[in-house]
């Protein structure tokens, strides 16, 4: 089965049951800050995340293989879920701010503070890293701490965030840098929700 055939019916599957997510409200009640997110994905992360607690406190869905550090700190947007990808490692000791419509790649982190170089029983203040709506961070990419992010940004796969990206790019690499501009997000304002 080819990956557009394997999207189609999962597509289809979501549409057929829509019409029974009536059933299934009870599940948003485990997930308080999951405005917007389809609930056959509450559904999915559910008995990994609430009845084996993997992740089990973070009020929005993660995968079982995620891990999420310092959860509290953490503050999410419409439609976003740090960690709901394969492999996502989110520490959100210093504080993290994230907007509406964030998608975060396999593999991918988000640091928000470091150790100490001369201590490492010592964590380093830093400011939090504040991401702005419609932002994507590509597959194994690493945000590092203090990085303000704009909107409408999309961070390629492998890089590695170490200073303010603007809004309106497309970035990419190691350290990060601008490749182009990026037209006007055209996709739903979940902001509204």
């Amino acid at each position: 089965m080819n990956q557009h055939n394997h999207h189609q019916q999962f597509h289809e599957a979501l549409i057929r049951y829509g019409k029974f997510s009536f059933f299934f409200n009870w599940v948003r009640f485990f997930y308080p800050k999951s405005k917007g997110i389809n609930f056959i994905y509450l559904l999915y992360f559910f008995i990994p995340q609430k009845i084996f607690r993997i992740n089990g406190n973070v009020p929005w869905p993660v995968h079982f293989t995620s891990r999420i550090l310092y959860y509290k700190n953490i503050d999410v947007g419409n439609r976003s879920a740090p960690g709901m990808n394969a492999n996502c490692y989110v520490q959100g000791r210093n504080g993290i701010c994230i907007g509406h419509n964030f998608r975060m790649g396999p593999g991918a982190g988000l640091i928000s503070a470091n150790h100490n170089m001369d201590d490492y029983d010592q964590w380093v203040a830093a400011p939090p890293i504040i991401i702005g709506n419609n932002v994507w961070i590509g597959m194994n990419s690493i945000v590092l701490p203090g990085v303000r992010i704009g909107e409408n940004v999309v961070i390629g796969a492998n890089s590695v965030v170490n200073n303010d990206i603007p809004s309106n790019t497309i970035v990419s690499g190691n350290p990060c840098r601008i490749i182009k501009q990026k037209p006007p997000y055209k996709g739903e304002d979940y902001s509204q929700l």
